[in-house]
């Protein structure tokens, strides 16, 4: 059985990633992309499915014991676990090294003290667990062969077969270290080389530290802002600059449910708000990748934006379920693709050219096809905006008039003026003037109750939606506006859980919901960090610090956020890590720092 979300650990080379539980299993492994099949899929099935195990032996009717201490070797994504045994304390150094050749999941196994008997237990199974490969000798190294797809395990250990499983018993003495390799490479080609553990190690590590270098940020919340900036860097899918927005697939929202999916793709306003916080702290250089990226992606056709692409730029991301995978602890579906990337959420035009423009504000080199895109986005809202969309929550019920993608139109609008107003574009400013005044007088109109002061989800609707938190993050009202405040206090008294969580919306249980949906969720980790920063922002400072380091207290011990917090199991649910999470921290630790609302 795969352990609760928040024991994995988080490693990857910028293009695909590994979680790797306490106890030493590696549970997921898609190679060589992260939207490639899983090698390892156990996290949504059993066993049987495909994992890697290497730790202290224990006998066959024990469970396998969990490392005592772990933790990331400084500010990189070296993941050392240690385990205390009656015989001694061993080491496991687990890390991906950054690549430009094969994909590489590199495990060293070092003795600290005593004498440790250690297993290597190694079950491939590709395709989400569905294929056995042909395991084989090939010139002294192990090779797993599957269709196009072949995985060599390299060690100097001795290996043996058994049950459809690659086993090595050993023991590692004080000082020793023991590597075990797994590469991945067509099946058509020529063995990978031999891989070079130690070299790869001291080069991750200085990978790791150079970057790290250039975070601008170095306030009283720098330990929690650089494992996030680290995270989000680890989702960033290197040879094209597209932003994954978790690694992994079908991680439920509501345990047991059906609340499942994959979300091993670039939303663009995952990616956008991403950019935003890289940018924000030093980071120009991904900021330019995701640009180029996104002006790929889009390429002729803006009218028809997508909500999300694949990390190349993939337009078809057809949704289907894997029924072969009983799903996290029974949580099923388990779904692959995404049926909500050909959706209308009006509100991405927004982020998109926030992003475009903070790149412009911070000094990113002009791209003139850039300024161009975001002319020929506005000129599609013009005509759009008044539209029903599915919204920023992907609903899968009826479209509505949503108020957060109404004020993300007003957004999209607001910054393009800012830049005709600059001089690095031409656009019909006095139009565009009047469409920005109409889309903010239709939200003030029809998206606001004044009998309770406070927004609503959608126009005509009694509702709440977290989203709204937004309205004075974007500019769009102050943010001591009544209207502003009605509408965080009447979130903190509908929305909240009895921890002062967020929920992002109210859900109806077994009944079917304004989603389309049913079921419940947790707590929306993104919308708690807005509420720290509209708490901010209002002036209730104090409260804010104390909302911030309440949140921070839910992040594993490796520092790391899923999508959301189940208050009633208290543990994080969906799917893991969650760049929305890891964003929305950064961004609320940067404005409590700037406001000197922090303890000590």
């Amino acid at each position: 059985m795969a352990g609760r979300i928040e024991d994995y650990a988080l490693i990857g080379d910028m293009q695909t990633a590994a979680l790797v539980c306490r106890d030493g299993t590696v549970d997921w492994l898609c190679l060589p992309r992260f939207d490639s099949h899983a090698i390892f899929a156990g996290l949504l099935g059993t066993e049987e499915h495909g994992f890697w195990r290497l730790g202290p032996a224990h006998a066959p009717d024990q469970q396998p014991p969990t490392a005592a201490r772990r933790g990331y070797r400084g500010d990189s994504l070296i993941l050392e676990s240690e385990w205390d045994t009656p015989r001694g304390t061993v080491r496991v150094i687990d890390f991906m090294p950054p690549r430009d050749g094969a994909p590489q999941l590199i495990r060293i196994v070092e003795g600290v003290s005593g004498r440790v008997p250690m297993r290597s237990t190694l079950r491939m199974r590709f395709s989400y667990g569905r294929v056995v490969p042909w395991v084989h000798k090939h010139e002294g190294r192990t090779v797993a062969v599957a269709g196009p797809d072949s995985v060599w395990f390299d060690t100097s250990v001795e290996t043996y077969g058994k049950s459809l499983t690659t086993y090595a018993d050993f023991t590692v003495a004080p000082g020793e270290r023991i590597a075990f390799t797994i590469s991945w490479e067509p099946s058509h080609k020529e063995p990978p080389p031999l891989p070079e553990p130690e070299q790869s190690l001291e080069a991750t590590e200085e990978f790791w530290r150079e970057w790290v270098e250039h975070c601008t940020y170095h306030g009283p919340y720098r330990e929690a802002v650089v494992r996030s900036l680290i995270t989000l860097k680890a989702l960033t899918y290197a040879p094209t600059g597209g932003i994954v927005a978790a690694p992994t697939t079908s991680l439920p929202e509501d345990i047991g449910g059906v609340r499942n999916w994959d979300y091993r793709y670039t939303w663009l306003r995952d990616a956008a708000i991403t950019l935003s916080s890289l940018l924000r702290t030093g980071y120009r250089e991904e900021a330019r990748s995701w640009r180029e990226w996104l002006l790929r992606a889009v390429a002729g056709d803006p009218e028809n934006l997508q909500i999300m692409y694949g990390i190349a730029g993939e337009r078809e991301l057809g949704e289907a379920e894997l029924d072969w995978l009983p799903g996290y602890e029974n949580s099923a579906p388990v779904r692959v693709g995404n049926g909500a990337a050909h959706q209308l959420q009006l509100d991405v035009y927004g982020e998109v050219t926030e992003a475009l423009h903070l790149a412009h504000m911070t000094g990113l080199a002009r791209n003139d096809y850039a300024s161009l895109l975001q002319l020929k986005l506005i000129s599609y809202l013009e005509n759009h905006w008044q539209d029903p969309d599915e919204g920023i929550w992907e609903v899968r019920g009826p479209r509505r008039h949503f108020v957060h993608s109404k004020v993300m139109a007003w957004v999209a609008v607001d910054r393009t003026i800012k830049l005709i107003e600059s001089g690095d574009a031409d656009g019909p400013l006095e139009r565009w003037r009047a469409l920005r005044d109409d889309i903010h007088r239709d939200v003030c109109e029809k998206g606001y109750d004044k009998e309770r002061n406070t927004f609503t989800q959608s126009y005509g609707s009694k509702e709440l939606d977290a989203s709204l938190l937004l309205i004075p993050q974007v500019g769009f009202l102050p943010p001591d506006d009544k209207r502003v405040i009605g509408t965080v206090e009447a979130i903190q008294r509908e929305l909240s859980t009895p921890d002062g969580f967020i929920l992002r919306y109210p859900t109806q249980g077994d009944h079917e919901g304004v989603d389309g949906l049913p079921g419940d969720e947790g707590a929306f980790l993104a919308c708690s960090f807005w509420m720290a920063d509209d708490l901010a922002m209002i002036g209730r400072v104090d409260e804010a610090r104390k909302l911030f380091e309440k949140l921070l207290s839910l992040r594993n011990d490796l520092g790391l956020l899923a999508e959301e917090w189940d208050p009633r199991l208290q543990r994080q649910v969906g799917n893991f890590p969650q760049a929305f999470s890891h964003v929305p921290l950064i961004d609320t630790a940067l404005r409590l720092t700037a406001s000197g609302a922090y303890g000590g």
